[in-house]
């Protein structure tokens, strides 16, 4: 019987920190294609979100790891290079190409594992989906823009597609599709796979099921460091039976250590190669879709920190924000700002700032200030302009006045 390792909660942290890529200073020199190829495969996940009321969130890791980078170059990596292609693993995300082969199964199961007007327009008007695809195949690439067709009237839902739309994104979730490019207003791009993969990683056999879903498994404990059964499963969004099985499978080979962290009610999942640092010095504002705090119930297990995205709760039910992020220091998420890039002024708009209980504000509206001043010369922006509202703006306001 495998040995269980008991870890403080401490260690812990650290250990899902440093797997995160939040153990190592940042570069030194100016970021280039090699650390962003490093980074995208340290995570493998980029999750989309459609929001660019701060920045498309997909930019945000990077920047949260490694500082101001240039985004086209993270652009070319999916756009031009295609070392990164598109598709659904947590959500709609940016993934390295060489996961593709391991998602094929997905895309098989499109029937079982899509949903709406997709799996919908495909039962009832295949011929319009074939007509699609046939138009694709010959006269390239397409964006459901150019179908000019009428979008159903369903107010206040966020899937309004029109027949065309459901089924590019059919064909896409199918992998009869994939995509080539985003729009400078990110609308998807579809093409053929052929047209747009790299050669060998469509000349890959594509595994059964069950290998596929143990590769996703090691792929997220790496990620994770160390996680529980749901972590693990949660990261490319896996049924429990498959995720179950694989981590069983893991565990007899020895490339996953059982674990008991204290203060976790659940069973945790080491990565053997996991490093172990003995202190994490990081400073970084975290999207809301950021692979290290997307799974908010990890998040309160590891950092006692609970977070809820507000987009959807109508603004005067509201506790912290629209878009707010969580503001990690060393190795503790210590505050949240509720963020807004202000084009048109040329400002980074602190909305609301709030920090946790029992920090030294201070101290943490301090750092707060450099990464906000950081973040805002990446994005453009000339200022950061602080609103009065939650208990840390007065700190944080005083702190960016001394800068």
């Amino acid at each position: 019987m495998t040995a269980v390792e008991r870890l403080p909660a401490a260690l812990a942290r650290r250990i899902a920190l440093a797997a995160q890529g939040f153990a190592e200073p940042r570069p030194a020199t100016a970021v280039g294609t090699r650390q962003l190829r490093r980074l995208t495969d340290r995570l493998a996940v980029l999750q989309i979100d459609s929001v660019n009321v701060l920045s498309r969130s997909h930019y945000l890791p990077a920047f949260s790891r490694l500082g101001p980078y240039p985004r086209p170059v993270l652009d070319a990596l999916s756009n031009r290079r295609h070392e990164l292609f598109e598709y659904w693993a947590h959500e709609a995300s940016f993934l390295p190409a060489r996961l593709h082969p391991f998602l094929r199964w997905r895309m098989a199961a499109a029937e079982q594992e899509a949903w709406g007007s997709m799996t919908r327009v495909q039962r009832e008007r295949p011929e319009y989906v074939a007509a699609l695809l046939d138009r694709i195949r010959v006269d390239g690439p397409l964006k459901a823009s150019q179908l000019q067709e009428e979008r159903p009237n369903r107010p206040g839902s966020m899937w309004n597609w029109h027949a065309g739309k459901a089924a590019l994104e059919y064909l896409f979730f199918t992998g009869a599709l994939t995509a080539t490019a985003r729009t400078a207003g990110f609308e998807r791009v579809y093409d053929l796979p052929e047209r747009v993969l790299p050669a060998d990683v469509l000349a890959v056999p594509t595994p059964s099921r069950p290998d596929a879903v143990r590769e996703l498994v090691r792929t997220a404990a790496r990620a994770l460091g160390v996680a529980t059964e749901t972590d693990l499963r949660d990261y490319f969004r896996l049924t429990p039976a498959d995720a179950r099985a694989a981590i069983a499978e893991l565990v007899e080979a020895g490339e996953l250590q059982p674990a008991e962290v204290a203060g976790w009610a659940r069973p945790a999942y080491l990565d053997p190669a996991a490093r172990r640092p003995r202190w994490i010095r990081a400073r970084a504002l975290l999207s809301p879709f950021d692979s290290l705090v997307w799974e908010r119930p990890r998040v309160e297990r590891i950092f006692g920190f609970r977070y809820r995205l507000e987009i959807y709760t109508p603004a005067e039910k509201r506790v912290h924000g629209y878009y707010v992020l969580p503001f990690l220091l060393g190795d503790r998420l210590v505050a949240r700002v509720d963020l807004k890039a202000d084009r048109q002024a040329g400002v980074l708009r602190v909305q609301a700032a709030h920090s946790e209980e029992g920090v030294d504000r201070p101290g943490v509206a301090a750092a707060l200030a450099e990464e906000l001043r950081l973040m805002a010369g990446w994005m453009g922006l000339s200022d950061v302009v602080v609103a009065q509202r939650g208990d840390l703006w007065p700190d944080l306001d005083r702190a960016l006045g001394a800068g």
